[in-house]
């Protein structure tokens, strides 16, 4: 399966998409620019579709054997992580970080969480184990964005990973609407609890849509990648045309990629915030806890002065530390896990 490039130039747009999308509710910015950023859970159903794609493949990497396929996953997701959110820990654990931001509304507020969470073993547990999107909201509220906001998504990556390495499907489309129906019985029937967006069959629909684009891809068809993408649409419907909107922005990626249109994703810049975009969805958050009191008391009150240092500042710092993360950590155990790999495996991974 060849390479498809501009996917990465895709990750990276919507890794810096979220990360407005959190620095902006912090600013006085007026609405006509912070209101087209208020988007970010429409960016995160994409980065859903995006992984369908991709693990798909990695996935064939280890002949479907479902431990060397987690360890991969381990490898490649936790270091970051860990370290991450440790320092979110540490953060949060200083207090609120709006308290000196007195123009901030709600939104913002839903972004950072004023103090620890309690219990904090269950929470840290939770978040150690990746799964604080299986956990119900009436069980413990809001397990899945108290000590680290952003990883809410990667529990819920985590719980799909863990799904498609146990079950290792032969005929990926068959599977993608197997997921599809999941996401379908998710939304009709009654459950008993109420689980956070973090659980697996309110995102299945994506993952289907991404396991679908990677069998068309492969030239295995196009009526399976049609069924999930007008699945999804009927899925997300109900909850607002944003939703429905979503699946077929992902249909204009997939069109982007043969399009002359789509080049502006091969850009240099584009394709390295693509490089270095998970570790800059997660750190992103911690930058901007960690600025807000700072720069709050400075500013006196003043919300525009401290929207002129806040904005370039956690922009520019989260950038930067994302690279840190990228070159110092995540590449390097990429590079320990394909020296693991058989050299045929390696070949055929650089040429996809």
């Amino acid at each position: 399966m060849r390479r498809w490039g501009r996917m990465d130039g895709l990750r990276g747009v919507l890794a810096v998409y979220v990360m407005l999308g959190h620095a902006l509710p912090l600013t006085n910015l007026p609405g006509w620019i912070t209101t087209p950023f208020r988007h970010g859970e429409a960016a995160v159903d994409l980065f859903f579709a995006l992984s369908g794609l991709v693990i798909a493949h990695s996935l064939e990497r280890f002949g479907g054997q479902f431990t060397p396929f987690m360890a991969a996953r381990a490898r490649r997701l936790l270091p970051v992580y860990f370290l991450v959110l440790a320092v979110s820990i540490g953060l949060t654990a200083l207090g609120d970080p709006l308290a000196a931001l007195p123009w901030v509304g709600d939104e913002a507020r839903h972004i950072m969480a004023a103090a620890l969470p309690q219990p904090l073993f269950l929470h840290l547990a939770a978040h150690l184990t990746l799964t604080q999107g299986l956990i119900p909201q009436n069980a413990l509220p809001y397990a899945y964005v108290t000590l680290l906001g952003p990883a809410w998504s990667l529990s819920t990556e985590w719980q799909f990973y863990v799904l498609i390495g146990l079950i290792a499907p032969r005929r990926l489309g068959r599977f993608a609407l197997v997921l599809l129906a999941l996401g379908g019985a998710y939304r009709t029937l009654p459950l008993g609890g109420e689980f956070s967006r973090a659980f697996l069959p309110d995102a299945a629909p994506f993952f289907a849509l991404g396991l679908a684009s990677a069998v068309m891809l492969r030239g295995g068809g196009t009526r399976v990648f049609w069924l999930c993408l007008a699945g999804a649409c009927a899925l997300a419907l109900p909850g607002g045309i944003e939703k429905a909107v979503t699946p077929l922005a992902w249909g204009l990626a997939m069109l982007a990629q043969r399009q002359a249109w789509g080049a502006v994703l091969d850009g240099r810049a584009v394709q390295y915030l693509g490089a270095i975009s998970y570790p800059l969805y997660l750190v992103n958050e911690p930058v901007q806890r960690a600025l807000a009191p700072l720069l709050g008391p400075l500013a006196q009150g003043h919300a525009a002065r401290f929207t002129t240092a806040f904005l370039p500042l956690s922009l520019g710092l989260s950038l930067a530390l994302a690279a840190l993360l990228h070159h110092a950590i995540e590449r390097p155990f990429m590079r320990r896990q394909n020296d693991r790999l058989p050299r045929e495996t390696i070949a055929a991974a650089v040429a996809e």
